[in-house]
């Protein structure tokens, strides 16, 4: 089906089309929220230490922005993120809470609770420390502030986060896209229009050919995600045939899906909590009385700041949180277990613990690839920077890879809302 059929499909279903309607709806809203600016903040001051911290910067990438405005919706969904990610990592070691996941959809609505209240202490420690690290940064961000003026900015900054998480399942609601993913694309996506803005302005003839390298590797950059994203290893799988009274069962042969990029964006996300703490805690004891404790602290900032360190940090760790990760959401031994419990068996391998060890090692084959993409893609950033030159324009491969994932994501429930109304027809 072409996509212009797709589309006027779409627009002839008055629930789906009311459905995209209401989620666009739920974008402007969370836009409007991002500009809304939270009092008693010096915008020049903050604009002018966000353009000298490139580590902050990061931060930008969950919240559109509305950092660097200090705006109502500064955390963005960070905080969310953060504590599910926490209920995720718990579930291994908790026996309670790996059972409360296995009980299906009452066991998800429990975690989703769970991982709603801890959002709330989290956010709160993180607007906490957000204000702290700018006031002893930069004074003339926040000049002056009482200790009421505190806890107004840090309820609202905490409000803001819980509105924005409400925002997200009432857009999850719809059945057309995740609504986290589709607030972080929408923060991506409103960022680039500036972005382009600035490098019309600033362009010099000069820098030209760079231009065009640029778009090169962002073109080059968006086909390489989309590619790693869809790609995945078939395993064939086959099922025994069973007699059951008078009737035949099984015989059926199908394939187990083994994606590259299994992890997505999560070991990103672990790597830049990572690699923002030790500069983070630093910029604390920058002004201590102990001369040794305020030198190491700016060694610490200054070598972070460096460019070759930071690098190579955050590949290595984006690659080992991909293994990590991983690890986390597979579990060759019970997928091995599911398959001889149903009577299915990769051919030419043993059932049990033959068939775990073929899919670890099947696994860790094409695993390798995905975390040496993931890194890349989170470094080339840098490596755009020094290559083009451009610094009002960079290719953020973290950015590119939310935003492919998220179209993609979306058109696949797109797709399966019309085919489920395909069969409610016949």
């Amino acid at each position: 089906m072409a996509w212009h059929e797709k589309l006027t499909r779409i627009w002839k279903l008055r629930d789906l089309r009311w459905s995209l309607l209401y989620v666009l709806g739920m974008l402007v809203l969370f836009r409007i929220v991002a500009h809304i600016p939270i009092p008693g903040i010096d915008a020049g001051a903050l604009s002018q230490f966000f353009k000298s911290n490139q580590i902050l910067g990061l931060l930008n990438i969950f919240s559109g922005g509305s950092i660097e405005r200090f705006s109502v919706a500064a955390l963005g969904v960070g905080p969310y993120i953060t504590s599910s990610i926490i209920f995720q990592l718990l579930a291994m070691v908790i026996p309670s809470l790996e059972e409360l996941s296995k009980e299906g959809e009452y066991g998800q609505q429990k975690i989703n609770q769970y991982t709603r209240w801890l959002t709330v202490p989290l956010a709160l420690l993180q607007a906490y420390g957000l204000l702290t690290l700018l006031r002893r940064s930069s004074p003339l961000i926040l000049p002056t502030i009482t200790a009421l003026q505190m806890i107004t900015i840090l309820v609202t900054m905490t409000a803001g986060t819980v509105f924005l998480m409400w925002l997200g399942e009432l857009i999850s609601e719809k059945k057309v896209g995740n609504g986290i993913s589709l607030l972080i694309f929408a923060g991506i996506v409103s960022d680039l229009p500036r972005a382009v803005q600035q490098t019309v302005l600033a362009f010099d003839q000069t820098q030209f050919v760079n231009l065009i390298a640029f778009v090169a590797i962002a073109l080059v950059t968006v086909i390489g995600v989309v590619l790693i994203t869809e790609a995945q290893r078939n395993v064939p799988v086959s099922y025994a045939r069973r007699v059951r009274g008078m009737r035949m069962y099984g015989g059926v042969d199908t394939h187990l899906p083994l994606r590259v990029n299994m992890a997505g964006v999560i070991p990103i996300i672990f790597a830049i909590s990572i690699i923002l703490f030790p500069p983070l805690i630093a910029q604390f004891f920058v002004g201590a009385r102990t001369a040794f404790i305020a030198q190491f602290a700016q060694f610490v900032i200054q070598l972070f700041q460096g460019q070759l360190f930071y690098g190579i940090s955050y590949f290595v760790l984006v690659v080992g949180f991909t293994y990590f990760y991983t690890a986390v959401i597979f579990h060759p031994e019970r997928i091995a277990e599911n398959l001889q419990k149903q009577g299915g068996f990769i051919p030419g391998i043993r059932p049990g613990k033959p068939t775990a060890e073929y899919l670890s090692y099947t696994l860790n084959r094409i695993l390798l690839i995905g975390a040496l993409f993931l890194g890349i893609i989170a470094v080339l950033p840098l490596a755009v920077q020094q290559l083009t030159r451009l610094q009002t324009l960079v290719v953020g491969g973290t950015s590119l890879l939310i935003v492919v994932s998220v179209v993609i994501e979306t058109v696949k429930q797109i797709d399966s809302q019309l085919t489920m109304r395909e069969y409610e027809g016949l």
